[in-house]
């Protein structure tokens, strides 16, 4: 099973991944969180783990990719930078931390000023979920971008299972109904996970949205308190047990 979160900023989806991973893990469960956003800095603090190498470093560098990419569009060849199928015991050591039986791996991150676009990371992203296979006791979380350029790149082709995280924002509902379109084009299953709610918000969201709710995770000072401090989230909360059960029936 390969997972992916999806959302707008701020709406929790790093928060999620990692107590979904976390929750699994204790179910019985080898997991591997991919982090797949060029933008965000922190998911290896929230699982507890050091950052391992980037994935795009190991195989040479977003320079090295984006000449590939230029070289396949003006030879017409076809463009690939994995050669072969991957299982989780393939990826390189470098590549990986590891806390019991959560993994972490990064696709490669923005960090320099007019170093371009961040094209070669949806390529490499998109091309390494399609050709990695999972055992039946492995499941794959994958941490996207906020919004929805990565859909347009096609990261999700290689995914079983689409979860959009929904906060109590005008926005994320908006952005729930053009995923729930987009994903319908790539048929793919998109459900629904309320985060940051209420006893007010929640039938509010609830009312609105029209994709399946499969779990909602109330709003808590000590989870935000460990995300504003960089420190790892340790606890967890009945809407994620009740979305790693969904989890484990989907598989």
């Amino acid at each position: 099973m390969k997972v992916v979160i999806s959302g707008k900023g701020g709406s929790g989806k790093s928060t999620i991944s990692s107590l979904l991973a976390k929750e699994l893990s204790r179910r019985g469960y080898r997991v591997l969180v991919i982090d797949t956003d060029e933008s965000n800095f922190g998911l290896h603090n929230q699982l507890g783990l050091t950052k391992p190498l980037e994935l795009m470093d190991h195989l040479g560098g977003k320079k090295m990719m984006g000449k590939k990419m230029m070289e396949s569009m003006s030879t017409g060849a076809k463009f690939t930078l994995i050669d072969e199928k991957w299982t989780i015991a393939d990826i390189p050591d470098e590549c990986l931390s590891r806390k019991g039986d959560i993994w972490l791996m990064q696709i490669g991150k923005v960090r320099h000023f007019s170093e371009g676009c961040a094209c070669p990371m949806g390529s490499l992203a998109r091309e390494f979920l399609e050709k990695l296979t999972v055992n039946d006791d492995e499941i794959v979380i994958v941490d996207t971008e906020a919004g929805i350029e990565h859909m347009g790149r096609g990261v999700e082709k290689g995914c079983d299972l689409v979860l959009m995280v929904v906060d109590p924002s005008n926005e994320s509902i908006r952005l729930s109904e053009k995923i729930g379109v987009i994903m319908e084009e790539a048929g793919k299953p998109v459900h629904i996970v309320l985060s940051k709610i209420d006893d007010r918000t929640e039938p509010l969201l609830r009312d609105k949205i029209r994709l399946p709710v499969v779990a909602s995770v109330p709003f808590d000072l000590k989870i935000f308190s460990s995300g504003l401090m960089g420190d790892e989230l340790t606890c967890s909360s009945s809407g994620v047990m009740e979305l790693a059960t969904f989890v484990e029936e989907m598989r």
